[in-house]
């Protein structure tokens, strides 16, 4: 793994591909374990885009998030059915030809027994040209690189062994620290002051999330940085805004 410039983000897009997602039949589980998994690298996810089984629809949505974002990963769409169109999809977004790469065939021939490797199997192996593979621990058939977009199976166990495989070649930042702040106040009543100290510290990112208990409304503040020292002022900061609040209500 690289560690990159602390002064330059590593940031990410990730592109979710699938009717299912967006007819509800499928509950997406990749999006959250993506942003936890990248935070943890050192790398901002940006933005998250879900498209339908559409081939304009992904040429165009990875086209746009790769030339936005350090890294693009994507899950969905490379298994053995006609509708699987996302590896197509990716080769027209790069303007290359799609075949059966011999690196996947034996991959997939090594895999299933003499005689089960059926042509619908092996639409798996069809890979753009000039892309790395990406290994599959799980069910074998690999995922891909090309550029600098990263290409996944959506079945949550398989896409994240292929993250486990792809993180070591991937450059990371600077590692976002936080700290939470817990107050037994509603979040209007810190609004003005949160607002005011993120203003302050513009390098930091203060999120504030109301939460309700059998009626009662309260309000965690939690602040991040990349900079311990900043953090540690942001949060002083926080913490005097909610003492001074709660001494105001009483």
């Amino acid at each position: 793994m690289t560690i990159a410039d602390n002064d330059t983000p590593v940031t990410a897009g990730f592109l979710v591909i699938g009717d299912e997602i967006l007819s509800g039949r499928t509950k997406d589980k990749n999006i959250g374990f993506l942003a936890d998994y990248l935070t943890a690298l050192g790398i901002d996810l940006k933005e998250v885009r879900i498209v339908p089984d559409e081939k304009g629809e992904i040429v165009d949505a990875v086209n746009a998030l790769r030339r936005s974002h350090t890294y693009v990963f994507t899950s969905g769409g490379i298994g053995p059915t006609h509708d699987d169109i996302t590896a197509d999809s990716i080769a027209a977004a790069f303007g290359v030809p799609i075949d059966v790469d011999p690196r996947a065939r034996a991959i997939l021939e090594g895999h299933y027994p003499p005689g089960e490797l059926t042509p619908a199997r092996l639409r798996m192996a069809r890979i753009p040209e000039g892309a790395d593979l990406i290994e599959n621990p799980v069910s074998k058939a690999p995922g891909f690189r090309i550029g600098n977009v990263h290409v996944m199976a959506g079945v949550p166990m398989i896409m994240q062994a292929m993250m486990d495989a792809i993180a070591p070649t991937l450059k990371t930042g600077r590692k976002l620290i936080s700290r939470s702040v817990d107050a037994d106040l509603p979040e209007s009543r810190l609004a003005e002051r949160i607002g005011e100290i993120q203003e302050t510290y513009p390098d930091t990112l203060i999120g504030s999330y109301p939460r309700a208990t059998d009626g009662r409304f309260t309000t965690q503040i939690v602040i991040r940085s990349r900079d311990e020292t900043l953090l540690a002022e942001a949060t002083a900061a926080v913490e005097a805004a909610v003492a001074d609040a709660l001494g105001r209500q009483a």
